[in-house]
């Protein structure tokens, strides 16, 4: 009998940290890893990596991480440096930021998309849109 060795999982799906539906956070909250979010939080989420925020999931915070995917409810600002994905029945209320911006049909949105993809940063805005102030 031969015995093979099993792959390991794949670490972009692999949960950091699981925060269930019974819990409610206050403060800030930086970590590494993926972390899902079904309970309550308010303040700052600050990450470079992902953050899931799940159906039961409610964010009244300033949220700033390499990815977000929104299936719950948040209010504040979402800044992400690779992408933002509002799925479902999310509920958002404030601004996005990210250069990938993705919304599934029935997401509720109140507030602004910012794309940062592909905008030159050292470029005054008088000199790329033509009229010099």
């Amino acid at each position: 009998m031969r015995w093979r060795k099993s792959k390991p999982a794949s670490r972009s799906s692999d949960l950091t940290a699981f925060i269930d539906e019974g819990s409610e956070i206050e403060g800030k909250y930086t970590f590494k890893g993926t972390v899902m979010l079904n309970g309550k939080f308010s303040g700052e989420i600050v990450t470079s990596d992902s953050l899931i925020i799940g159906e039961k999931g409610s964010v009244n915070a300033s949220v700033r991480a390499g990815v977000v995917l929104i299936n719950g409810e948040v209010i504040g600002n979402v800044f992400a440096t690779e992408r933002v994905e509002l799925r479902g029945a999310a509920r958002v209320y404030g601004d996005v930021e990210a250069p990938v911006i993705v919304v599934e049909e029935g997401v509720l949105f109140e507030g602004h998309f910012k794309n940062t993809k592909g905008r030159p940063a050292d470029v005054p805005s008088a000199d790329r849109d033509g009229i010099s102030r």
